[in-house]
C-alpha cells in the first residue's frame, strides 16, 4: 500500500511497521485527548472557555466538547468507526477554528496569530480526513 515507485524501500518498510500507524493515530489525536482530559478535570474552566466564545448554554457545549474529544480520539486510536471519531473531531475543529480563530475580524499581530492557528487547524482536519480514508483502504 505504501510502496510507490518514488518511495525508497527502506521508507516503505518503516511505514509498514504496524506500530508506526498506531503511533501516528495517537499523535494525530493527542491534542484532543489532552484537551478532553483537561476539560473533564476542570469542568468549570471548560464552561468558562465556552462562555468566553459566546456559546450558550456553556455547560452543554463544554460537555459536548469533552465527549467528542475523548470519544472521537478513542475511536481513531483503536481503529473502530474511524469515520465517526475523525468526523466528530473534524467538525469540532472546524467549529472551533471559525469561532476562536476569526482572523478576518482581527488586525496586526493578533491577526497573524489567528491566521496561523486557523490554517494549522485546517491541516489537522485534513489529517483526520486522511486517517478516515486510510481506514477504508486497510479493511
Amino acid at each position: 500500500m505504501f510502496a510507490k515507485s518514488d518511495t525508497p524501500s527502506w521508507v516503505a518498510t518503516i511505514l509498514s511497521w504496524s506500530w508506526v500507524a498506531a503511533a501516528a493515530r495517537i499523535a494525530l489525536v493527542s491534542a484532543f485527548l489532552i484537551g478532553g482530559i483537561q476539560k473533564a478535570i476542570d469542568f468549570p474552566g471548560a464552561v468558562s472557555e465556552q462562555a468566553h466564545f459566546g456559546l450558550q448554554p456553556a455547560w452543554l457545549w463544554a460537555a459536548a466538547a469533552i465527549v467528542v474529544e475523548l470519544g472521537g480520539s478513542v475511536l481513531v486510536i483503536f481503529g473502530r468507526w474511524v469515520w465517526l471519531g475523525a468526523g466528530g473531531l473534524g467538525v469540532l475543529t472546524a467549529f472551533a477554528m471559525l469561532t476562536a480563530n476569526d482572523f478576518w475580524a482581527k488586525a496586526g499581530h493578533d491577526r497573524f496569530l489567528a491566521v496561523n492557528a486557523f490554517f494549522e487547524h485546517l491541516g489537522l482536519i485534513a489529517g483526520l480526513v486522511l486517517v478516515s480514508i486510510l481506514s477504508l483502504r486497510l479493511k
